[in-house]
């Protein structure tokens, strides 16, 4: 029989749980609705416990379908593979809360699954998973100790919002999921920009009294279709035994413990040498006891081990290594230790130690990623590394596990929030951490090595982030909180609390509670501890690298961005993308082009670096009213030129623009091929307006010239002979001889255009910039008959007579330009 209940959450949220309709013959299962998005959890655990095991083998499994969103997996195999690295965190984030509440000494193999069957674009599935798994177990006959409920909060404008949509995600301060009981919390993970401890606390209680409406919802339904639990029995204690046990070997292994005495591996051997001399007892035992005897010695000798420490802390208030609560390891750090990385830290906390290197890349180095909403790429990434020498132990280099994912997405997140916008360092950047030693703290240490290693790489981060471990350890009404944990401090406390951050604020945190009753009061002295202990590691940090190099590796990348219009982007891509093509070959760079027109070219080569941006801009190039470009001419029309300025855009060089004198026809003047100095005059649209006499009327001035219009109309007039002008030579300019780039920008200067012997224009010659040979050209033709393109001054016309030429405007030949029709000077 199906069955369904829905609980109303702050801001309208709805979440409905049902049961009874689909995979029924599961121990347990739930079809979670919010919104479109739909998840469907089971709960399964075998009828009989498993032998010869001493921990509670439950696996959980969280699926995303790509069916869900309305997609086809891309590749070649088109169905879902190995897990991401989001269904891992998101599984693992099921696992932690759970893991503690099902009862001690329960063995049964247990499995939950949790699987997504639709996705909207509002509402995440992962926070929805933690919900339906909770309601499988309470619905199911498996034991389970209290149930659990889940929200994400996060802060738009100030105000809290629960389960915040992808879009309010993207503009909150804040991202923390939070899961608990009715009573209290189990288990929190954030993200943020650097809000304070008071903000975070705030959230958690205000998460908290959202959870509490699931768990009544999660508990009435289970009420009417839950499942009668089994019968678990608690395994007794034998109070006799350990009292002797203790008796006979609680003081040397009280001071095995001490690591301040012994350190982590001498501690470790002498512990085990006070059990192996306790096994070697159980020898005299008959054959067939021995088993049992032994088995029971491990389990007593384990609890006394416990027992030890948390009567010392608590009672003795002494930690195993004899520091004060909130004391730190000492730290060393070293910087740039690695030769050729681009960045790289070796950051040591007591018996803790992470390598950390920085890699820099291109855009084309970044991670893309298939999600709900879209095909997404992401330039920042941190792996953490765990070897198994890193705890002095033999093991199986394989695949990384979901524990190095967690810490790795853990160290990352708190790095994220203070990385440059990608306008300020455009670089997609690595980071991985190895793990050397290890005893406690690992991901923090990561952190940690993380912000140096970046600002060894010269990555300017907005601010240096340092992240510690702590600890809760609790006993009725008395409670330590302890600060920078160890190996054996994690392992037998009852919180493990890890916090990174800048100076300002908290940008990650991750809590994991093994019990009920902790309080806000706690909750916040461990967030001011905790605060203290960060500040401490960046002074230290500070002191060993105080900012970001100024200068990056010689090994690294070099990325320079152009903004190009958008319009000139498939001006630089080219026909099937040739032209980017032939500019990455040539100069060996790696380019990256966006929708916006932002291009980002990377090479490790300075000259080839250099060498690919003055192609792009080239290519890309846009005119500027006023300033003065070196063209080629393309075409000759009556009315003017076409001179291309840069490669494709063309601009009008009107005739009546040509010379100071008044130009008859443009082929007296200029060839195609010719290169000219022109200015832009205008930009209407597309059109570009040109001049030459504009600058042929600066360079006048400059020289202190004095206009002489009329010398050039009347040459016939001066009195001497027309060969003295046709014939006179100069050298051809450097910029004629050796034409440059189209886009080069270039100023006329100084005298250096003209010979000191044709200076005073003698004549009234004008030197011609654009003919090759250098020799002057006359306003009409004759003597030797130049060719024209026809008119007075065409073939077989001995002179012209002044002001009856016509002047071409861009009406054609019947057209009248500037000064057109009217008479000449006089």
């Amino acid at each position: 029989m199906k069955h369904e209940v829905t609980v109303e959450l702050a801001g309208g949220k709805r979440l409905t749980f049902e049961t009874g309709r689909m995979a029924k013959q599961a121990s347990g299962a739930a079809l979670v609705t919010q919104g479109d998005s739909v998840v469907l959890a089971t709960a399964v655990a075998s009828p009989d416990p498993k032998e010869g095991i001493d921990f509670f083998p439950l696996t959980v499994d969280y699926r995303e379908y790509a069916y869900a969103g309305g997609r086809i997996p891309g590749g070649f195999i088109k169905r879902e593979g190995r897990p991401s690295e989001r269904e891992i965190l998101t599984s693992r984030q099921i696992d932690r809360p759970i893991r503690p509440l099902f009862p001690e000494g329960f063995r049964n193999e247990t499995q939950v699954i949790a699987l997504v069957f639709s996705a909207d674009k509002e509402n995440d599935p992962d926070v929805i998973g933690i919900n339906a798994a909770s309601a499988a177990l309470a619905l199911s006959d498996i034991p389970f100790g209290a149930t659990v409920g889940a929200v994400r909060v996060g802060q738009v404008n100030g105000e809290f919002v629960i389960n915040p949509s992808y879009t309010d995600r993207r503009d909150s301060k804040i991202n923390i999921t939070v899961v608990g009981t009715k009573d209290g919390i189990v288990m929190i993970e954030s993200g943020s920009e650097g809000v304070t401890e008071d903000v975070v606390v705030e959230a958690i209680e205000f998460g908290h009294a959202e959870i509490k409406k699931i768990v009544a919802a999660i508990d009435d339904l289970a009420s009417k279709a839950g499942k009668p639990k089994r019968p678990v029995t608690a395994p007794e204690f034998d109070q006799a035994y350990y009292d002797a046990l203790f008796a006979k070997v609680g003081d040397r292994l009280k001071d095995a413990l001490d690591t301040k005495t012994h350190a982590k591996t001498e501690s470790y051997a002498l512990v085990k040498q006070i059990k192996d001399e306790l096994a070697a007892e159980l020898k005299e035992l008959p054959e067939a006891e021995q088993p049992v005897a032994k088995k029971k010695l491990a389990t007593y000798y384990e609890t006394l081990r416990e027992r030890i420490f948390r009567e010392q802390v608590t009672k003795d208030r002494i930690r195993p290594d004899r520091r004060a609560f909130d004391e730190i390891r000492p730290i060393t750090i070293e910087t740039g230790v690695l030769p050729r990385t681009h960045g790289s830290a070796l950051f040591t906390r007591g018996e803790t130690q992470a390598l950390v290197t920085a890699t820099l890349g291109t855009n084309d180095d970044s991670q893309r990623l298939e999600t709900f909403e879209g095909e997404q790429r992401k330039r920042f990434m941190l792996h953490y590394n765990f070897p198994p020498f890193s705890v002095g132990e033999v093991g199986r280099m394989t695949g990384v596990g979901r524990r190095e994912i967690g810490h790795g997405a853990l160290a990352e997140r708190a790095i994220s929030a203070v990385l440059p916008s990608e306008e300020e360092s455009p670089y997609a950047i690595r980071i991985v951490s190895d793990i050397l030693e290890s005893n406690g703290s690992s991901s923090m240490a990561s952190v940690c090595g993380a912000s140096l290693a970046l600002m060894d790489a010269g990555i300017p981060l907005k601010a240096a982030v340092a992240g510690v471990a702590m600890g809760l350890v609790k006993e009725g009404d008395d409670y330590a909180i302890l600060t920078d944990i160890a190996g054996a401090e994690d392992h037998y406390g009852d919180m493990d609390f890890k916090v990174a951050g800048t100076r300002e604020g908290i940008t990650a945190l991750q809590m994991d509670i093994k019990i009920s009753g902790i309080t806000g009061q706690i909750m916040r002295e461990a967030m001011e501890q905790a605060r203290r202990g960060r500040l401490f590691l960046l002074d230290t940090m500070d002191a060993a690298l105080n900012g970001p190099r100024t200068e990056k590796s010689k090994y690294a990348p070099q990325i320079r961005t152009l903004q190009i219009p958008t319009d000139k982007i498939r001006d630089l891509i080219g026909p099937g993308g040739k032209t980017i093509r032939g500019i990455i070959e040539a100069t060996q760079v790696k380019i990256d082009v966006d929708d916006t027109g932002r291009v980002n070219v990377a090479s490790s080569d300075e000259e080839g670096l250099k060498k690919a941006l003055a192609m792009i801009n080239d290519l890309t190039a846009v005119p500027e009213v006023g300033k003065t470009y070196l063209g080629k001419v393309v075409r000759l029309a009556e009315f003017g030129a076409f001179v291309e300025i840069f490669p494709g855009t063309d601009g009008l060089l009107h005739i009546s623009e040509i010379s100071e004198h008044r130009v008859k026809d443009v082929k007296d003047e200029l060839r195609e091929g010719d290169q000219v100095l022109v200015k832009v005059l205008g930009i209407e649209g597309n059109r570009i307006k040109l001049s030459r006499k504009a600058l042929l009327k600066e360079q006048r001035a400059k020289l202190g010239l004095t206009e002489q219009p009329g010398q050039i109309d009347d040459v016939a007039a001066s009195g001497e002979p027309q060969e003295n002008h046709e014939h006179r030579e100069r050298p051809a300019r450097q910029e004629e001889r050796q034409p440059s780039s189209n886009a080069s920008t270039i100023t006329i200067e100084g005298g250096d255009d003209f010979d000191d012997a044709d200076g005073d224009n003698e004549g009234g010659e004008e030197p011609n910039f654009n003919r090759a040979d250098g020799a002057p050209a006359h306003a009409g033709g004759g003597g030797d008959r130049r060719p024209s393109g026809g008119g007075s001054g065409g073939p077989g016309g001995a002179r012209r007579r002044r002001g009856r030429g016509r002047g071409r405007g861009p009406g054609g030949p019947g057209g009248r330009g500037p000064g057109g029709g009217s008479r000449g000077p006089q």
